[in-house]
């Protein structure tokens, strides 16, 4: 379940943190050794391997062209990824115990949805991803940089980012994506740090490595077809379609730990 919760929500504007923030309060539920599957940060750097992977598979072509004839685009994502690292080491550092309250990746995800809705009623955009400036690549990062709490999709406030700052349907996809790879990079460097602590501190991990490359592999996998629908959606004009997930997701989960007796 947490390999192809990520592979699905790590693209599809649902956002995967606030499912697997949810989904692990629930397997805490059924016990402590559930529990164990939804705070793993072994397991988390894993799977955001293999959704890592996903987008390296269908955005390769873009990637080449970012190494060749798109060289200018480089710095640009660099300025777009400086927001998430602030605000993301700031939460990490400061307020951790915000990335696993499940009440905020809850209503987080109506916060979600209202942005869905948001992107389906924009007007068709002509801007390529190509031409943007520095300037409209950091209000674009500053979205990305939202997402880091549980719940606000990444690829839907990215994408809405990018059709506010004038970018067609399809160049705002693939910028939310090209912006997607220093972002998880980065976020699996850092656990990847936690993790080799943990192993020179004589600790054992929690999966064995068949467990983590079987996980690795399925998100990977779910990931590809999760990313091949946004794209096919997106030129479709459906992404708002997935605000009518978030929206009885986030109520259920509101009255599953907060409203039920």
């Amino acid at each position: 379940m947490l390999a192809v919760v990520p592979g699905i929500a790590e693209f599809l504007p649902v956002s995967s943190s606030g499912h697997l923030v949810i989904l692990g309060a629930l397997l805490s539920e059924l016990g402590q050794a559930a529990s164990k599957l939804g705070g793993s940060p072994t397991l988390e750097i894993t799977l955001h391997a293999g959704t890592l992977g996903s987008i390296l598979v269908v955005y390769w072509k873009k990637i080449i062209q970012l190494l060749t004839s798109d060289r200018r685009v480089v710095p640009v994502l660099a300025v777009g990824t400086l927001p998430v690292v602030v605000v993301g080491l700031t939460i990490k550092t400061g307020f951790p115990t915000l990335l696993l309250n499940p009440l905020l990746a809850a209503v987080m995800l109506l916060v979600t949805g209202g942005m869905l809705v948001a992107l389906g009623r924009l007007r068709p955009r002509e801007g390529c991803y190509q031409d943007l400036t520095w300037h409209a690549a950091l209000l674009i990062g500053c979205f990305q940089s939202v997402a880091i709490l549980p719940g606000i999709s990444r690829s839907g406030s990215t994408i809405l980012g990018g059709r506010l700052l004038g970018l067609k349907k399809e160049d705002s996809v693939t910028f939310s994506f090209l912006l997607a790879i220093p972002a998880i990079l980065g976020a699996s460097v850092l656990e990847a740090k936690e993790i080799w602590d943990q192993i020179n501190a004589g600790n054992k991990l929690e999966f064995s490595f068949t467990e983590l490359g079987f996980g690795a592999g399925l998100s990977f996998l779910v990931g590809v077809f999760a990313l091949k629908w946004l794209i096919g959606w997106s030129s479709k004009d459906r992404l708002h379609w997935f605000a009518w997930w978030c929206f009885p997701a986030g109520i259920l989960a509101i009255y599953h730990f907060y409203g039920s007796p």
